[in-house]
């Protein structure tokens, strides 16, 4: 719906592009509760890895090159969305929750530059061992032979959180938390 107020002239419209991920950390956390998974072990998680105060959102998991790992910001506004790639197990009393998240940076062969990174998750029920196992068998199956030939793969990082809950649901989660984005402006329409 649009208002006309009269006299009012229309206003240039400003065209941006997709928003481009950039300042990240890295946080995990595990929970238990006798109540519930989503608002239970869940939030116990969220609380452990210090985010339960934001909104979170979870999308696929490719990084840019401008994507930078930071240390976690003291202030994070409440109630703020907070985008993550996250790795999230859900288990019950006496079953393994493990999360896992693994990502490793490409580099332009010729260049040396940065193109990106890639990252996978595991949200299962397996050992530590088992989970970063699958982890880097999940990398190297996303690095193929058509990447391979373009990008060289370094710097990877590997973090995995496991726990068997005591109550009766439990939630062990790993996430790279996006702080802030940069926005491409594509023009002015007037």
């Amino acid at each position: 719906m649009q208002i006309h107020i009269k006299g009012l002239k229309q206003l240039p419209k400003l065209v941006v592009g997709n928003r481009v991920p950039k300042d990240y950390f890295v946080t995990s956390g595990i929970g238990e509760s006798d109540v519930t998974i989503h608002a239970g072990s869940y939030h116990v998680a969220l609380r452990g890895a210090g985010i339960e105060k934001q909104n979170i959102m979870v999308y696929s998991s490719v990084l840019s090159a401008i994507s930078t790992k930071i240390s976690r910001p003291k202030n994070l506004t409440f109630g703020s969305v907070m985008e993550t790639i996250m790795a999230c197990a859900n288990s019950v009393k006496g079953e393994r929750a493990t999360a896992g998240i693994i990502y490793g940076w490409l580099y332009d062969r010729r260049t040396g530059e940065k193109a990106g990174g890639l990252v996978c998750e595991y949200s299962d029920h397996g050992t530590e061992e088992h989970a970063k196992e699958t982890l880097h068998a999940s990398l190297n199956e996303l690095y193929a032979a058509d990447i391979k030939e373009k990008y060289e793969i370094k710097d990877i990082e590997l973090y995995v959180k496991s726990f068997v809950p005591k109550k009766k649901h439990g939630t062990a989660l790993v996430a790279l938390c996006f702080v802030n984005h940069e926005v491409p402006i594509q023009g002015i329409i007037k």
